[in-house]
């Protein structure tokens, strides 16, 4: 089966056409492809540069930037953890959605993953070099980036989503509590809560700035069960980390046997 691309020639792709036909495909398409594999060894070298440098000096920063990710772990390490969680979350979205990311940190997901069909979303955190990354490099026009502490400030409204990725550990049991109360009354009934966390290793949580690293499916599931009618954990295991998942809501769940799934199919 062939694929079709549909793309709106620039004058540089005109261009290339031309130079295509007239000393054929093969020669051009060798360069390019020589070229693609130039730059791609060049930026999987820089951002490696940046990781050891972020990573590897303290103090290590509350957020990570995932071109990291994109541009040399994954291709380096060959493991697809990272897109894990944008994936699960986007599959409880519902076409049109009215989103609210809680500490979305560098907003590489609401960007990738969410604005996509979300008619609407608002991401937040605290951290202010966070949002200045977001706005610059994963702008779109219904993303608001805002700086905010959801401790005490979470902003208000109806929300058919909201999403809390890889960030309940960095708070103590106490203020998730709290912060469970607040995300459910700006939940809508049938909306879903949904998001990330990691199991605690038996050498000691992974970052100084964490509060509280979960022990299992079960303690994660203490925290949400008081709150929603409907909640489910579930986990996948890497050599490098055990992820838990988890959806929450007053209705159906993605996999739920009465879980409609075209509200979750992309036109």
């Amino acid at each position: 089966m062939t694929q079709e691309y549909s793309l709106k020639p620039g004058i540089g792709q005109r261009l290339l056409n031309k130079l295509s036909y007239a000393f054929g495909k093969t020669p051009i398409l060798w360069c390019l492809k020589a070229t693609n594999g130039f730059l791609r060894r060049l930026t999987s070298i820089t951002h490696r540069q940046q990781l050891q440098i972020e990573w590897g000096i303290g103090p290590l920063p509350e957020w990570f930037d995932h071109n990291l990710d994109l541009y040399y772990q994954w291709y380096s390490e060959r493991n697809p953890l990272w897109l894990e969680r944008g994936c699960f979350s986007s599959i409880a979205l519902k076409e049109g959605a009215k989103v609210l990311e809680l500490c979305c940190g560098d907003g590489f997901n609401a960007r990738n993953f969410y604005s996509l069909r979300a008619s609407e979303i608002i991401a937040v955190d605290i951290d202010p070099e966070a949002i200045k990354h977001a706005r610059k490099q994963n702008h779109s026009s219904n993303i608001s980036f805002e700086v905010c502490d959801i401790r005490s400030a979470m902003p208000t409204g109806s929300f058919d989503n909201i999403i809390w990725d890889a960030a309940i550990e960095h708070f103590t049991p106490r203020e998730i509590e709290s912060i469970m109360y607040m995300i459910k009354t700006r939940l809508k009934q049938d909306g879903v809560l949904s998001g990330y966390t990691l199991v605690e290793k038996s050498g000691g949580m992974a970052h100084p700035e964490h509060e509280y690293e979960f022990k299992s499916k079960d303690d994660l599931l203490r925290f949400l069960t008081p709150h929603f009618r409907n909640a489910k954990v579930f986990e996948t295991i890497y050599h490098s980390r055990h992820n838990l998942y988890f959806y929450a809501s007053g209705d159906t769940l993605p996999f739920d046997a009465n879980w409609n799934q075209q509200v979750c199919a992309v036109s």
